[in-house]
């Protein structure tokens, strides 16, 4: 599979053959020691662990690092090999994305993205999903799909700005 969720702009692909494109951007907060604070949370996979899931190693992203996502599921947990294809850190935009691997329950990318515009923050999540070809995950393709939909919410709320 070719890369597309890249995280600049020119990469990103909305219609890709065989997988379903998702993409959304909510306001976080604002002022620079939230950008601060978001980006390195970021950049530490918190978007994924404040999400519920586990990062082994949660080393700080980088580009060509192949970490396992752990999903607990119960008593079971499900791994998930991925490879992060892109990061990005510049002053106004901080992200990464990653493929999956062989061996996770679907095929396909994800990319989040924070951008800072003046002093608010928003983040922008990217997916492309596709069934997997191993064939018991393939045949719980439409119950993944449902997972993905309350995962997504969860990931558009993780970094949000407290109140206090």
């Amino acid at each position: 599979m070719t890369t597309r969720t890249r995280i600049r702009e020119e990469h990103w692909n909305p219609e890709p053959g065989g997988y379903r494109a998702w993409r959304r951007q909510t306001y976080l907060g604002s002022g620079d020691a939230f950008w601060e604070q978001s980006a390195a949370a970021l950049l530490r996979w918190e978007v994924k662990t404040r999400s519920g899931f586990r990062i082994s190693p949660q080393d700080k992203v980088r580009s060509g690092a192949r970490p396992q996502i752990i999903v607990p599921v119960g008593p079971v947990s499900i791994h998930e090999p991925v490879e992060v294809v892109d990061v990005v850190e510049a002053d106004d935009v901080v992200g990464f994305a990653y493929r999956t691997l062989p061996g996770h329950p679907v095929s396909g990318e994800e990319a989040f993205i924070l951008r800072r515009l003046g002093p608010s923050v928003f983040l922008e999540i990217r997916s492309l999903t596709a069934a997997s070809d191993r064939g018991v995950w393939r045949s719980v393709f439409w119950l993944l799909l449902g997972a993905q939909k309350l995962t997504r919410w969860r990931y558009l709320w993780a970094l949000r700005q407290r109140r206090s």
